[in-house]
């Protein structure tokens, strides 16, 4: 499966509403702090919306739901995998993302057979705290040497000033989340992300 190149990660099903028609084809729904019956709801929600345009739903972290909804794929950071049932994902026929951060969460996610591996923070990020430090356009191309045809995902501070410099130095893809849901004009902002992504 080739993965779009644009990947942004949102919160609610309503930020789907907004883009997935402005021609959004990967898409990550990260719900954090919310019960699970609403989970599950923005996640059944995200999958329709998903399959309406011809896009590709990853939902992040809620393994089970995952399953249960019928998602094709799933992202889980370092900890997530340690909990999850892979085994269970892959019956499932989950494709799987993995988060990385250093060199020992590299070794241990490929370990699981990726479908794409993350790497971040690339650059300074808004969104959480991170204890560690931005990983810089050069350990994004040791990665890329190190996982060869591994689709890898650039994270983490990442602006469509930023893309071209992120996509140049390996990366398949771009995650973005504040550059889009922060911006006075999130949608002129998807558009420029299509258009310097494509």
């Amino acid at each position: 499966m080739k993965l779009d190149p644009f990947y942004p990660i949102f919160d609610r099903a309503d930020w789907l509403r907004r883009t997935l028609p402005l021609g959004v084809k990967l898409v990550q729904l990260r719900i954090k702090n919310r019960t699970e019956a609403d989970t599950r709801a923005e996640i059944r929600a995200g999958l329709a919306l998903c399959r309406a345009y011809g896009a590709v739903l990853v939902v992040n972290d809620y393994w089970q739901i995952a399953i249960d909804e019928g998602a094709e794929f799933l992202h889980l950071g370092q900890e997530d995998l340690e909990a999850a049932d892979l085994p269970a994902i892959r019956r499932a026929g989950l494709r799987l993302g993995v988060s990385t951060h250093d060199h020992a969460e590299l070794d241990r996610a490929l370990t699981v057979g990726p479908d794409y591996l993350a790497l971040g923070p690339v650059y300074p990020t808004l969104l959480k705290t991170m204890k560690w430090d931005p990983q810089g356009l050069a350990r994004v191309s040791e990665w890329k040497r190190r996982i060869g045809d591994i689709p890898l995902c650039a994270i983490g501070g990442m602006t469509v000033e930023r893309a071209r410099g992120a996509l140049e130095a390996g990366a398949d893809l771009i995650s973005v989340v504040t550059d889009i849901t922060l911006n006075p004009a999130p949608e002129a902002r998807v558009r420029q992300w299509l258009a310097v992504t494509r």
